[in-house]
């Protein structure tokens, strides 16, 4: 999703990483057609002379310019292009779903200038000068020319790029707005942690080293049980086990380390992982059979006993996890109401009015 596309998610809006190029490409495809789904839309298109002839809808107060909307379809088709892409057809199926995506993202656009309003919320030239040279200093190391050709690359004009990163700015300051008052208390931590104590768990664990003949590679498993039973023999008979598995080990992940392998119990297949459990330190096995072919394995170091990270290590993680939920769930709900308030509001030209579309959530109809 990009700066200007809201999307009814606003999670995935205000928690994305920032990139320049994430401005630049304000009308990619695939940020487009996700909101096909996001469940959006309302008003009516009865009221389309309430739409002036130069606007595609009206957001209550807010009209939604058809140059505007030409500016978003062209920068679709250049993005098309740049990716060796065909553009859709007018009148197919995926121009419609195009267009549509592209009239959602501008009223939601309009949904959200409004909501800023509201909460007194403003971006002046000096804040999009500001985060626009941030921008210059950090993709383009203040490089003017870097930035033009990147700009021509991208088919876009200054105006562009500045209305996207007002859009940025806007919707950083609304999040901060709505969820200023969203804290974490000590029990909610607490009661997390107490019902999610698998999360902070740590498995037993022992150090070993195997050895594992392939039965693909032997070409099959009873040439590839011989050969573990003649390694086996070996090391009881005082061969080096980590040459030799440096040597003959099929599993490259520990073969050069000459074997060995910090084992976690349940973390491998039940065969495998029931030996290392059962094995006492210093212990070799016996040939051991897996999906995988034939394992030797000596346990090189006492049991690990299973342990639970305490709440002080974890306290913190646990903190931001929540905090970061309960900031997603205020805003959620400040766009939910934004949009009740508004969906009589909004007037579509003719043509222009999103289908009703479904939630991913309910698969309830909206429109």
């Amino acid at each position: 999703m990009l700066s200007s596309t809201y999307g009814c998610r606003p999670e995935a809006v205000f928690s994305m990483p920032f990139s320049f190029r994430s401005i630049l490409v304000v009308a990619a495809l695939a940020g487009m057609l996700a909101l096909g789904s996001a469940g959006c839309g309302g008003g009516d298109e009865s009221d389309a002379s309430e739409v002036p002839d130069d606007a595609v809808a009206v957001v209550a107060d807010e009209q939604i310019t058809r140059t505007k909307y030409e500016r978003l379809v062209s920068q679709a088709e250049k993005t098309y292009k740049a990716r060796k892409q065909a553009f859709p057809r007018v009148g197919t199926p995926e121009y419609e779903e195009l267009k549509q995506a592209i009239v959602r993202s501008l009223v939601e656009q309009a949904e959200f200038q409004i909501g800023a309003d509201e909460l007194g919320i403003q971006v002046s030239e000096e804040d999009v000068d500001t985060r626009l040279a941030e921008l210059k200093e950090q993709f383009f190391q203040g490089d003017e020319a870097k930035y033009e050709e990147e700009l021509e690359t991208q088919g876009l004009s200054e105006e562009q790029v500045r209305d996207d990163i007002q859009n940025r700015i806007l919707s950083e300051r609304i999040f901060k707005e709505v969820t200023k008052d969203v804290t974490v208390t000590d029990a909610d931590v607490n009661d997390f942690y107490e019902q999610n104590k698998a999360q902070f768990e740590t498995p037993s664990s022992r150090q070993v080293r195997h050895i594992l003949v392939s039965c693909e590679k032997a070409a099959s498993c009873a040439k590839a049980k011989a050969k573990a039973d003649d390694l086996y023999a070996q090391i009881r008979t005082g061969a080096d086990f980590a040459q030799l598995a440096k040597k003959f080990s099929d599993d490259p992940s520990s073969a050069q380390d000459g074997g060995k392998l910090d084992a976690q119990k349940g973390a491998t297949v039940p065969p495998f992982d029931k030996a290392v459990f059962e094995l006492d330190t210093g212990e070799l096995s016996r040939p051991v059979k897996t999906q995988f072919g034939w394992h030797i394995i000596e346990a090189t170091s006492a049991i690990k006993p299973a342990s639970t990270r305490p709440l002080p290590d974890v306290e913190k993680d646990i903190r931001q996890q929540l905090l970061q939920q309960k900031q997603n769930d205020a805003m959620n709900e400040w766009v939910a109401g934004l949009k009740k308030r508004l969906a009589d509001d909004i007037a579509y030209a003719p043509g222009f009015r999103p289908a009703p579309t479904t939630t991913a959530s309910t698969g309830a109809t909206t429109g």
